[in-house]
């Protein structure tokens, strides 16, 4: 059965034109700052326009059920759902259930697997509950999700947790009253326009040899976040640091904190200052227990992490990567008592690594360690992997010529205006804690550092597929392949229904991307025997560096593949996978 076919029964249920507020001479309402819980077999939830204020920034928001965040859907493993999303806004719009497996139908993104949600209408989402966890819910419509639409969702499990004894979720994200398609206009025009942490002549930051460097690549080592704390002030569960929002425990209890970044453009760096935090949950999936002090978590990946605190008051910190500023909340167990968090640190600057030279050279590469490749089929690995160029000799030399070599790239890149930087020397930086983060004394998670609690099925890969991450940081133009979607949607990226594929994403840019795979789960090739590889739906691939992981495509559809930064995504950083054939019991039906 076809894309088509699917649409046409995919849930729409018609609805009388509901004029906006704003549209009618009306002041809007001012949604919630936080959330409350929706739960059960029926749940609704309505879209609308809000003002939205925090500390002194102020403005327009798409609301859901008033708030902002949205409120938590919390549901149960096994049950079944019935989701009834109207629109009261003047434009379409939509809900995605990231994380979620369910029929593509549902997935909520317009023009892949459903039309989206016209003004006055109502879409029906029906589906089953077939897994557990932390996941989050967002709009994949016009960048809407930077205006408030967004909200968490937890999945309890059939059988009751006993690690803990209370939880929370702490839901990162941002708020600006600046229109999203401004902010896309200003980083057109100029990618720096938001960076207020650039280096000058007299900071000392850096020798005259690597400013000339950085001069002859037209690139600015300071360039850590697209938007950043100059127009944003960050979130926690949708309050800003001026809210004082705290979270009670009684001393000696284990609390569960759900930690979702639900941020546009965000990476966070999470920390307890004094306090240490247990993993236990990447991406909604149970890994083996890693005890931290840090970890930075990535635009849309979630980390579940139990923490005791002694008595008193503890600052929850999420530093935004850049240092320009940061979301905070209290741990306390002391009524009305709160923490002084902790002042910001000193701007992040990229290195050689991260232009994919030098540093780094003798990590090991996962993606071959952990593999065998004398027993596949060559054959039908779709093309050779392409031989990286050496880089040059000299590391304060001049590198306009090695750092846009396109030779390097393979075939199937489209070399064209849209790459302005191709990394010479990419390797495999699964073991590298987040910019930022390399330097500090105290432990910090890394991929490497996670094992899926449970097994995985043992297969070995039938087939190598190899994607470049690829931009033009100065024109603000973000790929695939040197594709952008709206280049591509006629040739998506292709998978057999079971089929096992390994794949490679090599990152040809300066920024780390959280590349996001919609409808599946998949496993990275992070050093962990085959069997315990971590299983996540978000992978972050560090600037200059290459990530692997195993997909097996059993989830029939198509389906969404892009950067989870969402003006990457909307200049174009974005697939579509399909997996074909449907299942015969499927096609049928």
């Amino acid at each position: 059965m076809g894309r088509r076919g699917f649409l046409a029964g995919s849930g729409l249920v018609a609805g009388a034109l509901a004029v906006p507020g704003w549209a009618r001479g009306q002041s809007l309402t001012h949604a919630r700052r936080g959330f409350g819980e929706v739960s059960g077999e029926r749940i609704a939830l309505t879209i609308g326009d809000h003002h939205f204020t925090t500390g002194a920034r102020s403005g327009h928001a798409v609301a859901v059920n008033g708030s902002v965040p949205g409120p938590l859907v919390r549901l149960r493993e096994g049950q079944d759902v019935t989701i009834d999303v109207i629109n009261t806004l003047a434009e379409d719009s939509s809900i995605h259930w990231h994380g979620l497996l369910l029929p593509f139908q549902y997935d909520g993104v317009p023009g892949i697997s459903f039309p989206g949600i016209k003004p006055g209408e109502t879409f029906r989402y029906s589906f089953p509950v077939r897994q557990n966890g932390t996941y989050w819910w967002h709009s994949h419509s016009d960048l809407q999700e930077q205006q408030g639409l967004y909200g968490p969702l937890v999945i309890d499990a059939a059988e009751p947790d006993t690690r803990y004894e209370r939880d929370y979720v702490v839901l990162l994200s941002e708020f600006t009253p600046r229109h999203p398609h401004e902010i896309a206009r200003m980083l057109a025009v100029g990618e720096h326009y938001f960076n207020r942490q650039m280096t000058t002549v007299g900071d000392g930051s850096m020798s005259a040899e690597e400013r000339l460097m950085w001069g002859e690549m037209r690139m600015n080592p300071r360039d850590i976040s697209d938007v950043t704390g100059a127009t944003y002030t960050y979130l926690v569960n949708g309050h800003g640091p001026a809210d004082d929002l705290s979270f009670a425990f009684t001393p000696g209890e284990r609390v569960r904190l759900r930690v979702i970044n639900g941020s546009a453009m965000t990476f966070f760096n999470v920390r307890i200052p004094g306090t240490s935090m247990t993993v236990i949950a990447a991406d909604g999936q149970e890994v083996e227990p890693v005890e931290v002090d840090e970890f930075q978590i990535g635009t849309a990946e979630t980390y579940d992490v139990i923490v005791t605190p002694q008595a008193g008051t503890h600052a929850l910190v999420a530093e935004a990567m850049d240092r320009s500023g940061m979301g905070v909340a209290t741990l306390t167990s002391a009524a009305g008592a709160i923490a002084t968090p902790p002042p910001l640190r000193e701007p992040v600057t990229l290195t050689m690594a991260d232009m994919g030279m030098h540093g780094g050279m003798g990590a090991m590469d996962h993606s071959g360690a952990a593999m065998d490749h004398s027993g596949m089929d060559h054959a039908a690995m779709g093309h050779a992997m392409p031989t990286q160029g050496a880089a040059p000799g000299n590391a304060s030399e001049p590198m306009d010529h090695s750092m846009r070599d396109t030779a390097l790239l393979p075939p199937q890149v489209e070399v064209g205006p849209g790459i302005d930087m191709v990394a010479p020397m990419p390797v495999d930086r699964m073991d590298f804690p987040g910019l930022g983060l390399d330097t500090v004394s105290h432990r910090v998670l890394r991929y490497t550092d996670l094992v899926a609690r449970d097994a995985n099925p043992h297969r070995m890969p039938e087939r190598q597929l190899e994607i470049h991450l690829t931009g033009n940081m100065e024109r603000y133009m973000w790929s695939f392949d040197g594709k952008r979607f709206n280049a591509v949607t006629d040739d998506p990226i292709r998978f057999g229904f079971d089929e096992r594929v390994r794949v490679k994403l090599v990152n040809d840019t300066m920024m780390a991307h959280p590349i996001h795979l919609h409808g599946h789960f998949f496993e990275l090739v992070n050093g962990a025997g085959m069997m315990n590889q971590p299983r996540k739906h978000t992978l972050v691939v560090q600037p200059g560096s290459t990530a692997t992981f195993d997909l097996t495509a059993n989830e029939p559809g198509d389906w969404a593949f892009h950067c989870h930064l969402l003006y990457h995504m909307h200049a174009g950083m974005m697939q579509t996978v399909t997996v074909r054939p449907f299942p015969a019991a499927e096609a049928a039906a």
